[in-house]
């Protein structure tokens, strides 16, 4: 069958009764459309037009092809508009992975302005802390931490610098004490974390204060009764009195600034890369991720505002 640029050209003459304003409309030359109307003809062994010296009308099959070829047209017209518009203004269904800390702390606060602003945008969003396959899952793009992005991803900073904290509750420290030294974690409980990517447990990090090694990492494998793969129990156990916990800052926070919990050992844990969304780098992006891209770091930018004017008071 003949593509769609002949059958456009068929109904063009058929509309125009004339080779030379179909040509016109459709800007190619009036050979180039006489001969592709003589090879649909050969193709479907009957002829379509009857040519006069004034005008060009249509053979009876010729009406019959019209009649059921135009309605189909529209259609397919209609529905390229349609896709279109795609193209122009965010719209349709974006499947993002998330970590927990990030839905907790960013998606949630955020989840009701975005769709108020976006209302064509559905968001489909998955919490899981491992790292995920985003092609292989059918996922427009990810959250995660600078260090643990995939390979050959885009990556867009959506949050400044993050540290981690070691949190424990007033009544765990005047019970034991504080720890003055990451060293001196080997005598304190600890509640231990669980990797969702790997199963391995969690081994705390700290970063050298002085000496040839200073600001390099180093890890402490640490001890206790209590061993979780959730940050929210973690900082629940913590703030009972059940050991110390080490969790990223952003999670910690409300408890810290409420004094339900407080922070130890700061100068051994400097900031490091925060949250990136991340995509495919093959992947063109969408509008739909475009706008989900640039509301986040224009939030984050405002909290960042918020924070700064709140720690200044």
């Amino acid at each position: 069958m003949r593509d769609q640029y002949t059958l456009r050209a068929f109904r063009s003459i058929a509309e125009h009764g004339s080779f030379t304003r179909a040509a016109a409309t459709l800007d190619v030359t009036p050979s180039a459309l006489s001969q592709a109307m003589r090879q649909l003809e050969n193709e479907l062994g009957t002829r379509l037009l009857q040519r006069t010296t004034r005008r060009v009308g249509l053979t009876e099959a010729g009406q019959e092809m019209l009649q059921r070829i135009a309605p189909a047209l529209d259609e397919l017209e209609l529905a390229m508009d349609a896709i279109r518009q795609h193209g122009d203004r965010p719209r349709g269904t974006l499947h993002v992975t998330v970590p927990a800390v990030v839905a907790q702390t960013v998606i949630q606060p955020m989840l009701a302005e975005f769709m108020a602003r976006w209302p064509d945008v559905r968001l489909d969003i998955r919490v899981e802390d491992g790292l995920t396959d985003l092609v292989a899952e059918g996922l427009d793009a990810g959250i995660r931490l600078g260090e643990r992005l995939q390979r050959d991803m885009v990556a867009v900073p959506i949050s400044g610098p993050m540290r981690a904290v070691v949190v424990g509750a007033p009544s765990y420290f005047k019970r034991h004490g504080y720890p003055k030294d990451p060293k001196d974690l080997q005598r304190h409980h600890c509640i231990k974390h669980r990797l969702a990517s790997s199963g391995a447990i969690y081994r705390w990090e700290f970063a050298h204060r002085h000496g040839a090694h200073k600001g390099r990492w180093y890890e402490i494998a640490v001890d206790g009764n209590l061993t979780v793969n959730d940050v929210p129990l973690a900082l629940r156990a913590a703030e009972d009195g059940i050991g110390l916990a080490c969790v990223l800052d952003i999670s910690a926070r409300a408890a810290l600034d409420a004094g339900r919990l407080e922070s130890v050992l700061e100068p051994w844990l400097p900031p490091f890369d925060g949250m990136y969304l991340y995509y495919p780098s093959r992947f063109q992006v969408p509008p739909k991720l475009r706008v989900f891209v640039d509301f986040l770091r224009e939030w984050g930018a405002r909290e960042a505002n918020i924070k700064q004017r709140h720690t200044q008071r």
